[in-house]
């Protein structure tokens, strides 16, 4: 687990790119990218939805920062809409259903995760009129 920088890091701005062929209407980036053997703080990503929905589950809480657009987000049964300047978060160990009847951009902060525990991806579907 790498030590925080004792200088300030520059991530430049870039653009958004799909997260896979499979996954063609989600688009992300890494703002601070988590270490694989765990960190302390915290992960930054930025991403968003086009029509498309996706569950995950984390062994960390994530704070879903709604940039732009409106997400929706189900956990335990209870669905919360999120728009421009509202956060949603999802507690570490719980699955996070979230999707965007038409889009949404969001700055995912995720907390700790000393053990570098992995995520699972569960599902992806697109939304289609």
């Amino acid at each position: 687990m790498n030590a925080a920088p004792s200088e300030p890091v520059l991530t430049p701005a870039a653009g958004l790119e799909p997260l896979s062929d499979k996954h063609p209407r989600i688009r992300s980036r890494w703002i601070v990218t988590p270490e694989r053997d765990g960190w302390r703080g915290y992960a930054i990503s930025e991403w968003e939805l086009l029509r498309a929905g996706l569950t995950d589950h984390h062994p960390h809480d994530e704070n879903a920062f709604v940039l732009a657009g409106e997400l929706h987000v189900e956990v335990d049964g209870l669905e919360v809409v999120a728009r421009a300047g509202d956060n949603i978060r999802v507690p570490a160990g719980k699955t996070g259903k979230y999707w965007a009847p038409n889009f949404a951009r969001v700055l995912g902060i995720y907390g700790p995760n000393p053990g570098g525990e992995p995520s699972h991806y569960l599902e992806y579907w697109e939304i289609d009129d």
